[in-house]
């Protein structure tokens, strides 16, 4: 398994807030539910989107992707003034703190002022609680934006399709297919050539060094040593060191410590998980040995991050 189907195969989504919204003129949305990951994609008509610093407009068959927290507006025009705020939750409510829920359901996952609006949108948002997927966030700009010519992908009108259906499965279908387009956007955003691609997506294009950063991936328990990575790539020890720093970015200890910190990370929300389990599951010989590498990197134990995390969850302090 590659890089970025690590980063997206952690992150999945699981009952993502998923809907068609169709709007017509004039109206105006400003998105502030600090979602950490919205893929807004363009099916008719076209809509403004302002996030952060960029102003784009979305086309049928564009697609933008916002990170979050920050807060995003869209509009049929960017002069349209704000009428609909969307708060933590996917609350809806007018400017007057009326909610607007019930009043702009439409059907199934359908939402908006018209059911024939000229304007139709997709809009998908990812809840992502994982150390794993905050590494793609992090290699992300504020802004993703694709236009039509940019990619080439038949997801969008087979999700769109899909939407409004209710059938038995249609949660984990619909899960799964936005999984694919929010792979399929990134990779068509980082393989374009004026764009900065992380390190550990450009070793993918590695025959070299993709070929053992999978290794790592796939078996990051493995007691795995520069020689035997180097054994794996063919090349002598300092050759593949040095190719693997100038590829990637960071010597390959130090990428495979940072990748079994991150799985302990995701590993110690679990409710059942200790500390000599996860050592264990992600290579290290003794619990001792992950303690002091993950507070080193982290700056706290695993047991102290473990408390944190499940105190976040539940709501306690």
């Amino acid at each position: 398994m590659g890089a970025l189907d690590n980063l997206i195969s952690g992150p999945r989504a699981q009952d993502a807030f998923l809907l068609r919204m169709s709007m017509e003129p004039p109206w105006s949305m400003s998105a502030e539910d600090e979602a950490p990951l919205t893929i807004v994609a363009q099916l008719e008509g076209h809509s403004w989107l302002l996030g952060g610093e960029q102003l784009v407009r979305l086309e049928p068959g564009g697609l933008a992707v916002v990170k979050g927290p920050d807060h995003y507006r869209m509009a049929d025009d960017p002069d349209t003034p704000v009428s609909i705020v969307v708060q933590p939750g996917q609350q809806c409510i007018a400017l007057d703190g009326r909610s607007l829920l019930n009043e702009m359901m439409l059907g199934v996952r359908t939402w908006g002022n018209d059911r024939h609006g000229s304007s139709q949108v997709l809009v998908g948002i990812y809840n992502l609680d994982s150390e794993v997927s905050r590494r793609l966030l992090r290699a992300l700009p504020p802004l993703i934006h694709l236009d039509a010519d940019d990619w080439d992908s038949p997801l969008v009108g087979l999700l769109a399709s899909e939407v409004s259906s209710e059938r038995p499965g249609q949660e984990v279908i619909l899960d799964r297919m936005l999984d694919l387009l929010l792979m399929t956007a990134v990779r068509a955003w980082f393989d374009q050539p004026e764009h900065d691609a992380p390190g550990w997506y450009r070793a993918e294009s590695d025959e070299a060094i993709g070929a053992t950063i999978r290794l790592i991936h796939e078996q990051p328990s493995y007691e795995w040593t520069v020689a035997e990575l180097a054994a794996q790539a063919g090349m002598s020890r300092a050759a593949y060191a040095r190719h693997f720093n100038e590829v990637v970015g960071e010597p390959p200890m130090t990428y495979l410590t940072n990748w079994r910190l991150t799985l302990a990370a995701d590993l110690l929300r679990e409710p059942d998980a200790t500390v000599g389990g996860v050592a264990e599951e992600v290579g290290y010989a003794t619990p001792f040995g992950l303690s002091a590498a993950f507070k080193r990197v982290r700056g706290v134990s695993p047991t102290e991050y473990r408390r944190a995390v499940l105190a976040q969850t539940t709501g306690l302090r």
